[in-house]
């Protein structure tokens, strides 16, 4: 049964979040929407255009929260999140931010485009611009794109300044394709965590970058778009004044990497943005001395980051430790664990594939659940 069937009944119930099977993806909505508006806010001020990462929640219902506080779109980071999204009607200004190579995904993307309203595809190869550009034609609809470049990771992207030139001149051969400007995303300088240090990091690629966007303006190719940055950048990119648009994803949630890092140079207790995502579990053994089992383990939350903190439901500085798959260790540092059947609240760890481990957010006022929004994207890694 699905978390929507088996919860439906207690949405609206007062102190319902105690009823939830667990372990159970959790969202404090009023702190949801007061990161989306802080945002909102602070890209309305410095003049920025906002288009947050959906790879984050992948939710519609989330989308809309999004697009309602002005932004102007939604980025994908593949081509099925895009499609899960328009299919729920969250349909205008969609950016997938990794190329679409394959055959059979050029054509679900050309597909896409003749439903959607601005769809943008970054490309950084030109083998990939004349076959977008082939398939764009066929379709009858042109088919917008952004130059994508390598902060210096190599993942993907144009590795330089030439290269971008010379992908906007394969571009400008194909009727298909209409050339939008320039993504960069410096991912590795995210989760610095010493404000001055992230600063330094990003000022340098901020050169770089700004060699590229004059290398294409000289080229009679000046960007509309500059696409880029992200939680941990935003408040330094702002003051860079490269973007035009920021792709913020992990401000609606903020995981324990996120609130690591000083974000605006006013110390890790001065964050702009709130913890709103957690994992609900229960203790289901407690015969051992000094710690309790709970039922959320390795499939329960992403293990590429350290073990989740314990918010709530057992003694403050408790630790939590993973035993499995299905289980973890609770251990106190001091006083008594948790009861048999207790509910325990721990923080998410990287929230973007802790997320796409479950079917339905169950989104609390207080203790009480208000609403089950679905995992829209899940799943959709291709």
């Amino acid at each position: 049964m699905s978390d929507i069937a088996l919860h439906a009944g207690l949405v609206g119930q007062p102190g319902s979040r105690e009823q939830l099977n667990t372990p159970v993806l959790v969202v404090d909505r009023a702190v949801l929407e007061a990161n989306i508006a802080t945002m909102a806010a602070f890209a309305a001020a410095k003049g920025l255009k906002l288009r947050p990462h959906a790879k984050t929640h992948k939710s519609a219902n989330i989308a809309r929260l999004q697009l309602a506080a002005g932004a102007v779109g939604l980025c994908c980071a593949k081509i099925g999140e895009a499609e899960a999204l328009a299919a729920q009607g969250v349909s205008i200004g969609l950016l997938i931010t990794s190329p679409v190579v394959s055959a059979p995904a050029i054509a679900r993307l050309v597909a896409l485009n003749l439903t959607t309203e601005g769809l943008k595809v970054v490309v950084d190869h030109p083998d990939n611009v004349a076959a977008l550009g082939a398939a764009a034609s066929a379709s009858g609809k042109p088919l917008e794109v952004l130059i994508d470049l390598d902060p210096g990771i190599h993942r993907t992207g144009v590795a330089s300044p030439q290269a971008a030139v010379a992908l906007l001149e394969a571009i400008r051969g194909q009727a298909g394709l209409s050339y939008a400007g320039l993504q960069c995303y410096c991912g590795v300088q995210q989760h610095i965590e010493a404000f001055d240090v992230r600063k330094t990091a990003l000022e340098d690629r901020g050169a770089y970058i700004r060699e590229v966007i004059d290398a294409l303006t000289a080229a009679g190719g000046a960007p509309a778009i500059i696409s880029g940055s992200g939680t941990g950048s935003h408040r330094i990119d702002a003051e860079l004044g490269l973007f035009t648009e920021f792709q913020v994803g992990s401000y609606v949630f903020m995981d324990d990497q996120y609130l690591a890092c000083d974000l605006a140079g006013e110390g890790t207790n001065a964050s702009p943005y709130q913890r709103s995502l957690f994992i609900d579990a229960r203790v289901v053994s407690a015969n051992s001395p000094g710690m309790v089992t709970v039922d959320a383990g390795f499939k329960a939350m992403s293990t590429d980051a350290d073990p989740p903190q314990v918010v709530a439901g057992a003694p403050e500085g408790s630790r939590y430790f993973f035993m499995g798959d299905e289980h973890g260790a609770l251990v106190p540092s001091s006083g008594s664990p948790p009861p048999l059947g207790a509910r325990v609240t721990l923080a998410a760890p990287h929230c973007d594939p802790t997320v796409n481990l479950y079917d339905a957010y169950h989104v609390v006022e207080g203790d009480t659940l208000v609403a089950i929004w679905p995992v829209t994207a899940r799943g959709r890694s291709r």
